[in-house]
């Protein structure tokens, strides 16, 4: 049994109505789940032997963010992808801070950089960026006279 069947059994065992869907991509597993359902999935990716965060990022899809955790467990020799899609307009989805702490810096990152708001973390601040910088500069939205924008054909 290869890495992806052995985590699209284990997504078998959780309930149907988180909405998970497993797909690969190259030699990863990855999981997809409603913005409403994040938190909740994560516990249940935890309690399976999900036990580190090693990332989180976002992505900007220019209509909407997708995030992305990486997650690693010990007990099964295995990591997955964990993402969900934010709607531009609200970019807001829950914190997982109560799940894995590490996930406190990883998410004020996004927030600073991208503008994305984690509902429930404890200290959502800029961490990178002065507090009274404009915007959020990793959008494909921000704008900066000093930015040099690349070509389109890149």
């Amino acid at each position: 049994m290869n890495s992806y069947d052995h985590i699209a059994g284990l997504v078998e065992s959780l309930p149907a109505d988180l909405g998970i869907t497993v797909s690969s991509n190259f030699d990863d597993a990855v999981l997809e789940v409603p913005p409403e359902n994040l938190v909740e999935a994560a516990e249940h990716l935890k309690a399976l032997g999900f036990d580190r965060l090693g990332m989180v990022t976002a992505v900007d899809r220019a209509e909407q963010f997708a995030m992305v955790y990486r997650l690693q467990s010990r007990s099964l020799s295995t990591a997955v992808f964990l993402k969900t899609r934010v709607d531009r307009q609200v970019a807001s989805v829950g914190s997982l801070c109560d799940v894995w702490p590490a996930a406190n810096w990883h998410e004020r990152e996004v927030f600073d950089l991208f503008g994305i708001e984690f509902v429930g973390h404890p200290d959502l601040r800029r961490i990178l960026m002065p507090e009274d910088w404009p915007g959020w500069p990793l959008r494909k939205d921000y704008e900066d006279d000093n930015m040099i924008r690349r070509p389109d054909y890149i």
